[in-house]
């Protein structure tokens, strides 16, 4: 029991499932706007697992590919790979089971998600590598996690409805910004090692001004879903809960404070999407 128990903390440790925060609640509010109320039960299971399979897919398969910087890098070097708590052969192996439960979740909705499932995770895998050709990784990222929204919709009504493009452009945004605060952690070593991650190439102050417009344009599509979206009063609350938090999270980062990025990074952001999913639900039954 013992070692069962030390390999589960180790799985959810490679995952960071707890990072779940960051993209689930976006796709939950889709689940509710779409609907105009809670979605019927066991399409949100499926929802809610496809979510979590997805990310945890693309989580494992990045610290796989990742695995030659995570030991050169400090700040990695202790990961669950690095350090031998867990094998390749084992990340690989949830790499699989994880994707398998994604695609039978999409299947389990309808045609149209099961058949958008595979370019979905190509994408979100395929993000793995972007840090070593180009300093849109950060934007790519942020479409990774604003698929969410999109892909709620499509398991909800067989289609593409608007809305759910607007939170994923805001979605995208958000994640580009507060990703470009994250990497300021390592532009001495991904100078080093040739990788192209924003603040490595453009430099701090240029990275921080990129970062600053990302969450400003967060705030303009998460405007524009409100509106398109029908939604009032307590949803704009939560927006302006929201937009405030982003304004903390600049002041708190700091880059050379490496516990004052990750508040910002970690506890911030979980924050933000939990806050616009509460307002929203609000709104939506009240």
């Amino acid at each position: 029991m013992i070692a069962i128990g030390r390999a589960v903390k180790s799985y959810a440790s490679l995952v960071k499932i707890e990072h779940a925060l960051f993209a689930l609640p976006f796709a939950l509010t889709s689940s509710w706007v779409c609907c105009r109320g809670a979605p019927p039960l066991d399409k949100l299971g499926w929802i809610v697992l496809a979510v979590l399979s997805a990310r945890s897919a693309a989580m494992a398969f990045n610290r796989i590919v990742d695995l030659p910087f995570d030991r050169l890098n400090p700040r990695t070097a202790q990961r669950d790979l690095p350090t031998g708590r867990l094998t390749v052969g084992q990340a690989g192996a949830l790499v699989v089971f994880s994707a398998l439960i994604f695609f039978f979740s999409a299947y389990q909705l309808n045609r149209l998600a099961f058949l958008l499932s595979f370019p979905a995770l190509a994408w979100l895998l395929g993000y793995s590598f972007s840090k070593r050709f180009t300093i849109l990784s950060h934007l790519w990222l942020g479409t990774c996690l604003g698929l969410a929204p999109v892909g709620a919709w499509v398991g909800l009504k067989g289609e593409i409805g608007v809305p759910s493009l607007w939170l994923m452009a805001a979605v995208t945004f958000w994640v580009t910004g507060f990703d470009i605060l994250y990497a300021t952690l390592d532009i001495a070593f991904d100078r080093k090692t040739g990788l192209f991650s924003l603040p490595a190439r453009m430099g701090l102050v240029p990275s921080l001004w990129v970062a600053r417009i990302s969450h400003f344009l967060f705030v303009v599509c998460l405007t524009l879903f409100g509106l398109w979206s029908g939604l009032s009063l307590l949803f704009w609350i939560g927006f302006l809960i929201s937009s405030a938090l982003i304004l903390i999270e600049h002041w708190v980062a700091d880059p050379a404070d490496p516990i004052r990025i990750n508040t910002a990074f970690f506890t911030v952001n979980a924050i933000v999407s939990s806050v616009i999913f509460f307002f929203t639900v609000l709104d939506i039954h009240l």
